[in-house]
């Protein structure tokens, strides 16, 4: 399978960056960590605007490797790059700015790339702006746009350094359904930087989780987000992303039931189609335990479960709980307090009540 590889180093005073890595070149891998932790470094160094040490490879291009002395400059590498600021030109309207990079390629790959702008156009959801001065656009539209704009060089790699972060609360919510959807219909992959959990809950397939410089864990979302073996510094958003499928709807409650290996879990109906696969999203502070199914209470998720593994937190107060329902994954943060008063221990026999879902897609 092809795959972006890279191995590299850089050093700076005070701070180091050491990363290796076989991402797959398909999807989005998030880079994932708190600010000062070497993310946005890290996507500078693939594109070349950085010199770290090393080798990057994505398929059979080699971009750089250190050994042999080769290096292709950031203006040769097929990759589109995405800014937390959206920085169009002002001078030109949005088709100007679109046709901007697509003019400067060869002859021979512009229709191909023709091709891919307009895909893009039409998942972004922007073919009505083209005509509009860029100084007319709202923060969201200016970043979709944006994200059009590297794509219609037809790139085999989009890097997109916290494309959301100069947005506010209620523009991210309207970019993100697009992000999501040029995930599901575009080919290209995407190396995304964010230190937000829902853009790692809603976007990520594949994880890399940095701190100080250093790779912490790397590897599909769901599989490290529920490791507990290997914490991930998500405070109250520590939790587990499952997959599930729609398989019945209760239109007087505005509810919907989803089925997964270990259950049935109901959640408020977002309207997707019957039958399709979805992605939840189940945060460890709304699981609780108990040995025996509860009756007469308000909360309508039950799993039956098994303790996969216990890891005591920093603070000595609380536990991280990985249950496992028949093969799915959720995790639960418990009191160290309750942990002995019901005697937890791992291979223990439980149940698990979610107190609120979340339905990402």
């Amino acid at each position: 399978m092809t795959k972006l590889s890279l191995k590299l180093t850089l050093n700076r005073p005070g701070f180091g960056l050491s990363a290796a890595l076989d991402l797959p070149a398909q999807g989005v891998s998030v880079i994932w960590g708190a600010s000062g932790s070497g993310k946005t470094s890290l996507l500078r160094c693939v594109a070349g605007l950085e010199r770290a040490q090393g080798r990057v490879q994505l398929g059979d291009e080699v971009w750089q490797n250190d050994a042999t002395g080769h290096f292709i400059p950031v203006w040769q590498r097929r990759l589109g790059y995405v800014f937390q600021e959206a920085s169009l030109f002002e001078h030109l309207d949005v088709q100007g700015n679109l046709d901007y990079g697509w003019r400067r390629l060869p002859a021979a790959q512009r229709v191909s790339a023709q091709r891919a702008r307009d895909e893009a156009v039409e998942v972004l959801g922007i073919g009505h702006l083209l005509g509009r001065h860029t100084g007319r656009l709202s923060g969201g539209e200016r970043q979709r746009v944006a994200i059009a704009r590297a794509l219609a060089v037809q790139p085999r790699l989009l890097l997109l350094d916290e494309p959301l972060a100069a947005l506010d609360a209620q523009r991210k919510q309207e970019v993100l359904p697009w992000l999501e959807k040029l995930r599901e219909h575009l080919k290209v992959p995407m190396l995304y930087v964010t230190h937000s959990a829902e853009e790692v809950a809603r976007l990520a397939d594949t994880l890399v989780v940095l701190d100080q410089g250093q790779i912490q864990a790397s590897g599909p979302v769901q599989e490290v987000l529920a490791s507990v073996q290997t914490p991930i510094s998500l405070g109250d958003d520590v939790g587990a992303l499952v997959h599930a499928q729609l398989t019945e709807r209760d239109a007087d409650w505005g509810l919907c039931r989803l089925s997964l290996p270990g259950g049935d879990l109901w959640v408020a109906d977002s309207g997707a189609k019957l039958g399709a696969m979805v992605r939840l999203r189940i945060l460890a502070r709304d699981v609780s335990i108990t040995l025996e199914r509860a009756q007469g209470t308000s909360i309508q998720n039950h799993l039956a479960c098994v303790i996969h593994s216990m890891v005591p937190e920093a603070s000595g107060q609380q536990v991280l709980l990985r249950l496992d329902a028949l093969g799915t994954t959720v995790l639960a943060r418990v009191t160290a307090r309750a942990v002995h008063r019901l005697q937890l221990q791992p291979g223990q026999a439980v149940w698990a009540q979610i107190k609120a879902v979340s339905l990402i897609r």
